[in-house]
């Protein structure tokens, strides 16, 4: 079993982040762990892995006790977040200084600190054994994580100077500092923060990873693990297409522990769509054994 209490799943565009997130999800909570897992990508298919209508509020899974999950809308998380902040300021200041607000939330920024900012609530909400976060491709996710360091900082130079950000006034928002600045001590603290990067062994994946790796450190993240996806099982490559597809997986597969060194699992590609809970059940079962004799230095293949 994973001892964080946060998992973060990331990696490039269709390497398999969600199936491996929904896996984790329902091995841990049948092993009797309270888990939330947490979609910030749009583009997510959660809902179809889990074959059940989820959408923007915590809905329990069919078949899993122990797990819910949600979908944050950018867009419904970007109007709750700007009546956060405009609800009570609507009781003591005039129209047009309401206008001026609403006008600087028009910010590009706005959406993605709105979604940010839900899923910092859950990193503080206690109901939850295991929060997990399936979040959005790589690029996207390392701007998100980086957010709360720019924030507390730039909430302290925002005060001293105009009073206004991106996020809106720095006296509304003042009293988020704080559960910003906690998010920051989990996500650098590797007892309660995980970082798993899904990758496949293919070049342009292995160099994304390499690069997205190194700037979450940067950010202090200690605890990263990764998951190799999609690998070609050697027995059914005769085909010289897919003999061919093998070897080249073997190169990048060299590739990925040379460069990438640290705690590692491999899947093999499944001949079947990833989606239904018992389908999740056993590839999480897979990862289990993997991250078992990963633990005990034992580098062989496990197929799911």
């Amino acid at each position: 079993m994973i001892s964080s209490r946060f998992l973060f799943f990331s990696g490039k565009g269709g390497v398999g982040k969600t199936s491996m997130a929904a896996s984790t999800a329902v091995q841990e909570a049948e092993g009797g762990r309270k888990t939330l897992i947490v979609t910030t990508d749009p583009a997510s298919n959660l809902a179809d892995v889990f074959e059940t209508e989820i959408g923007h509020r915590i809905a329990p899974i069919p078949g899993v006790p122990n797990l819910w999950a949600m979908e944050i809308d950018p867009d419904q998380a970007t109007t709750d977040y700007k009546e956060k902040i405009l609800g009570p300021m609507r009781a003591v200041f005039p129209a047009d200084v309401i206008s001026v607000v609403e006008e600087q939330f028009n910010s590009p920024c706005t959406t993605e600190i709105a979604a940010f900012d839900r899923f910092v609530k859950f990193m503080d909400d206690p109901e939850y054994d295991l929060v997990i976060f399936d979040t959005a491709p790589t690029g996207h996710t390392i701007r998100l994580l980086a957010l709360p360091v720019n924030w507390s900082e730039f909430i302290d130079l925002s005060a001293k100077g105009s009073g206004q950000t991106c996020l809106g006034p720095v006296q509304a928002i003042q009293e988020s500092k704080a559960m910003y600045d906690k998010a920051i001590a989990e996500l650098r603290n590797p007892r309660a923060t995980t970082f798993i990067f899904v990758v496949q062994p293919e070049a342009v994946a292995i160099g994304e990873t390499e690069r997205s790796v190194a700037e979450i450190r940067q950010l202090g993240v200690k605890s990263i693990e990764l998951i190799v996806n999609a690998i070609l099982p050697e027995e059914v490559c005769q085909d010289p297409f897919f003999r061919a597809r093998w070897e080249m997986q073997q190169r990048h597969l060299q590739e990925i522990e040379r460069r990438l060194v640290m705690p590692a699992r491999r899947m093999f590609l499944q001949d079947d769509e990833i989606k239904g809970v018992e389908k999740l059940r056993r590839t999480g079962q897979t990862l289990l054994e993997r991250e078992t004799s990963t633990k005990r230095g034992d580098h062989e293949h496990v197929s799911a």
